[in-house]
């Protein structure tokens, strides 16, 4: 039998007459018991009935007990409705004995017919068919923004008769929506998925059924009209009436006012919501270090006023076979740094890293990676990647980090007009710590404000080669650009290396 107690009977009552389901029944009453849910909706509704008609039978069987004439069968169903409070509320508990075929006022049929083993089913076969990668689940629920205004109806018609019996009950202490839903689910979920465990707490893989109804703006609207501060437009919602701006509204409203606005108990809804399933793997990080050996290659696709200026770059051709690799629906690319398009990285090369947004494949041993990053670097000759692993989302805050402590290395050739000797250079070797005052690049001014910065040279060094030619080595502070001019040389070209320590080197 459901854990009821008899302070329950008139709220019972009141909640069928008004068209709640008989989940929703429970949820009022506060039942906490989840086997309580997950009795089929038919089966809890005759108990119920039978629950609040025992007493009108004890009531009628103390009453004839001191009366000579046998009662009749109409006089019994009379008095198994006496507390209803109006005829046509004892006629709606009447037909409910056939079946609750009517969708819930308030859950809007959520824990009706969209709360059972058809629904399980569709959510096994979505998760079935992304073929993800997963030990766990966890089972999520969207709902619709009305239903918080059909429950804060249906409360305040409950709410008189609980202060008229001297009940204590508050509407906190109504179980949600939410959790009946997943008390209902999660067993025949792990069921359908051959025991695959639907967990209460963190999991890697979420599965969201989100609930949406063609009513939601007419049932909220009148909210607008009477809170207009709490709905404001935003730019990725198609709706103003959001859940939490729904619910923020409903804490400043007056009882009297919603009232005026809004019918209690809540309208017959003309349809039950629509459920959609949808699957999504947290994001898993991969990173390593990159050499470009190409002269004509952006770090990113190069794209300007929608025209592509180079047919590939750095990003993409690392991001293809992980993303590949990994069945990701997509990926976010970042780097220390940045290097010019004309410029070689060379050395230990530049940290990157990527987000992989929904990947389907999550777990990769140290083996499949070498394999995958010599994927990589056989599918071009103008990049080389090392160290590819996973990494952890606290550790990519390791690599932003390192933008603003590390120290980039970069190697130029020099031609110089006038011929020189070994001596003419050694000065250079001497000079420490050099302080710059560099303008803002004209290639980064469409993202990065006009303004002189300083720029430290921590060491420079020579190396001869001719009476024309030497090599010209920077050890620099992060975010100086070398195209400088010399008076006494000009650049022909230079390398880049970038001097932080990470990802940490993977072994050979």
């Amino acid at each position: 039998m459901l854990p009821l107690k008899e302070k329950d009977k008139p709220i019972i009552q009141k909640l069928l007459s008004a068209g709640c389901c008989a989940r929703c029944v429970l949820r009022f009453c506060c039942v906490s018991v989840q086997a309580a849910y997950r009795k089929q909706p038919e089966e809890t509704l005759k108990e119920l009935q039978i629950f609040i008609n025992d007493t009108e039978n004890d009531k009628y069987a103390a009453e004839s007990e001191t009366s000579e004439d046998p009662p009749n069968k109409r006089a019994k169903l009379e008095t198994s409705i006496t507390d209803v409070q109006s005829e046509e509320e004892a006629a709606a508990v009447v037909k409910s004995k056939d079946g609750d075929s009517r969708v819930c006022v308030v859950c809007l049929g959520i824990l009706q017919g969209l709360c059972g083993t058809t629904q399980a089913i569709k959510v096994s076969e979505a998760v079935k068919a992304g073929n993800y990668e997963f030990d766990t689940l966890v089972l999520s629920v969207s709902l619709p923004a009305q239903l918080c205004v059909r429950e804060h109806s249906c409360w305040l018609y409950v709410k008189k008769e609980v202060r008229e019996k001297g009940l204590v009950l508050d509407k906190d202490d109504v179980i949600q929506v939410k959790e009946a839903f997943k008390w209902i689910m999660q067993g025949m979920v792990t069921k359908e998925l051959g025991g695959i465990a639907v967990v209460t707490k963190v999991s890697p893989f979420e599965v969201s059924v989100e609930f949406t109804h063609p009513e939601t703006d007419a049932d909220c609207h009148f909210l607008a009209a009477t809170c207009p501060d709490c709905f404001k437009p935003t730019k990725n919602k198609q709706s103003v009436f959001t859940r939490m701006a729904v619910v923020k509204a409903l804490e400043k409203i007056p009882d009297a006012k919603f009232l005026k606005h809004y019918p209690c108990p809540p309208t017959q809804p003309t349809s039950s919501c629509s459920p959609q399933v949808q699957c999504l793997h947290v994001s898993v990080f991969v990173a390593g270090r990159y050499n470009k050996f190409c002269r004509s290659l952006p770090q990113t696709p190069w794209v300007i006023d929608g025209e592509r200026r180079m047919e590939s770059s750095v990003e993409e051709l690392i991001a293809a076979p992980i993303l590949s690799a990994f069945r990701a629906d997509g990926f976010n690319f970042s780097s220390s740094g940045r290097e010019d398009v004309d410029v070689r990285t060379l050395g230990n090369g530049r940290p990157f890293a990527m987000e992989l947004l929904n990947p389907h494949k999550s777990r990769f041993s140290k083996e499949q990676m070498k394999q995958l990053q010599e994927t990589i670097n056989q599918s071009s000759d103008k990049i080389k990647v090392r160290d590819l692993q996973i990494v952890t989302r606290e550790a990519m805050s390791r690599m932003k980090e390192g933008e603003e402590e590390k120290t980039k290395s970069y190697t130029a050739l020099v031609w110089t007009q006038k011929p020189i000797q070994r001596e003419d250079i050694s000065f250079i070797d001497d000079i420490k710590d050099l302080t710059l005052d560099q303008k803002t690049p004209l290639r980064v001014l469409h993202r990065r404000a006009l303004a002189v910065r300083q720029r430290a040279i921590h060491s420079m060094s020579t190396r001869f080669l001719d009476s024309h030619h030497f090599y010209l080595r920077l050890k620099t502070q992060a975010g100086t650009y070398p195209h400088f001019k010399w008076h006494i040389c000009a650049m022909m070209n230079y390398n880049i290396s970038v001097d932080v320590d990470w990802p940490p080197p993977v072994p050979e």
